[in-house]
């Protein structure tokens, strides 16, 4: 199992999702903690971390295997997320 942390950023975007997208969003993101590559997760090119799609909402993320924690940067829109 891996730990899950927020920043702030993410906690606060968390909160301001669609209803439609929330659930999805944090029952995605709490699967995380056990595997934190899953099937439809990607890495980010041209900086470091890991995204999750869910419709048309990202999360992005930085996997430390070592201390086995997943750290959740940023939680939006996918016109948004990579500025």
């Amino acid at each position: 199992m891996y730990e899950l942390t927020f920043k702030r950023r993410a906690r606060r975007n968390v909160a301001r999702l669609p209803e439609s997208v929330y659930g999805r969003m944090i029952q995605a993101i709490d699967e995380l903690a056990e595997n934190p590559r899953p099937r439809n997760s990607r890495k980010l090119r041209g900086k470091e971390g890991w995204r999750i799609r869910i419709g048309d909402y990202r999360a992005i993320y930085e996997i430390d295997d070592e201390a086995r924690e997943v750290l959740v940067l940023d939680i939006g829109h996918r016109r948004d997320i990579y500025r």
